[in-house]
């Protein structure tokens, strides 16, 4: 029994030298789909169209604060493809993130949620793309892994060779 007593004093002495918690910390609490639309304009005529559609994919991500330590990070993909005929299908989607962060500083915390956390949602993101062509009834579309990194860090760069004349936007949003 008084082993147990010294087991309990040691954990709780341990936990009070620690204090307060000031490591920082960032991650995803939850994701959804915000927002998808998936339009087949020209069904059942695209079913029959020979030649190859041309595929236009647009993406973009916004961040913005929902809390004092939570943000949702919105990764917005448009697929068209489009034939001579017309539209084949449009793809919209907006899927989201709600990141936690906690003592990070501001370029840390900008860099987490433009080019860390888009990198962990977009697998998702593709999956509902590819299904959603599918469902639509066209050869799932299989997206390239995109280098969120990379973009973040030639928008910064970017960035740095404008000229300082207002406010900056937050890189990623148009």
């Amino acid at each position: 029994m008084a082993d147990e007593g010294n087991i309990i004093s040691d954990l709780k002495l341990g936990s009070e030298g620690n204090g307060e918690d000031n490591a920082p910390t960032a991650g995803i609490i939850s994701q959804y789909v915000k927002d998808l639309s998936v339009e087949n304009p020209n069904a059942p005529d695209s079913f029959q169209w020979q030649d190859a559609p041309q595929l236009d994919i647009q993406f973009n991500i916004g961040a913005r604060s929902v809390g004092e330590e939570v943000h949702e990070v919105e990764v917005k993909i448009v697929a068209t493809a489009k034939a001579q005929a017309g539209t084949a299908y449009v793809v919209d989607l907006a899927y989201c993130g709600l990141i936690g962060m906690r003592n990070l500083d501001d370029g840390q915390a900008h860099a987490f949620l433009y080019a860390e956390a888009p990198r962990i949602l977009f697998p998702f993101a593709r999956r509902i793309i590819a299904d959603a062509v599918r469902d639509a009834g066209f050869a799932p579309l299989m997206l390239d892994p995109i280098d969120f990194n990379g973009l973040y860090m030639q928008q910064l760069a970017a960035q740095q060779d404008q000229p300082q004349g207002g406010e900056d936007a937050p890189t990623g949003n148009a």
